[in-house]
């Protein structure tokens, strides 16, 4: 009789994890680009716009092999979140720092995002809360605004697209902080749950 076999372990240096080290990796170099000449609509801008966009898209594609291949690794659990946290922070704060995004609005979004990150990872460590819908949603936001925030449309568009820029920032503002609501109230819950029950 044949005895089932445990499936082997995945190594930590995989495609999935790699690409995620070489998105926390490219995080510097984008800011360096974004910075280097004072955010100046110039070539340097446009290259930096398009780094993000595309090491932001490799968000899904790293989780998708992952999953397809079983590929999931703790470490990779742990960098991805830490991956995307890099990125959107140091865009945010390089706008910021342009003064073409409020510093406020940077900070309300950081401190959700790094606060749930270390909830996550502090408090529920034995146990996962599923993303709901709109975490999801928030996450294509931010990427979708702070991607239109760092290209320079207006160069090809004119000014009005700063009032499109405004409501697709807003927007993902409303839903960062709507949806950290959410996780911390769905946490709770979940807390409550896990409690053993007195006898």
């Amino acid at each position: 009789m044949a005895t089932p076999t445990t499936p082997a372990t995945p190594s930590n240096w995989n495609l999935p994890n790699i690409i995620t080290i070489v998105r926390i990796l490219l995080a510097p170099v984008f800011f360096w680009m974004l910075l280097a000449d004072n955010g100046a609509d110039e070539a340097l801008r446009w290259w930096a716009a398009v780094l993000f966009i595309v090491a932001i898209a490799t968000d899904g594609v790293d989780g998708a092999i992952a999953r397809r291949y079983n590929l999931v690794t703790d470490l990779g659990k742990l960098l991805d979140p830490i991956a995307d946290k890099i990125l959107t922070g140091a865009a945010l704060i390089g706008l910021s720092i342009l003064l073409e995004l409020p510093w406020w609005v940077t900070i309300v979004i950081l401190v959700r995002e790094i606060g749930i990150t270390v909830f996550r990872f502090v408090m529920l460590r034995d146990r996962v809360i599923p993303a709901s819908r709109g975490g999801k949603l928030k996450t294509i936001a931010q990427s979708v605004a702070i991607s239109l925030a760092l290209l320079p449309l207006w160069l090809v568009f004119g000014d009005w697209i700063n009032w499109v820029n405004t409501i697709t920032m807003t927007v993902a503002l409303v839903l960062t902080v709507y949806t950290g609501i959410e996780y911390l109230v769905a946490a709770r819950r979940e807390n409550q749950h896990a409690k053993p029950t007195q006898s």
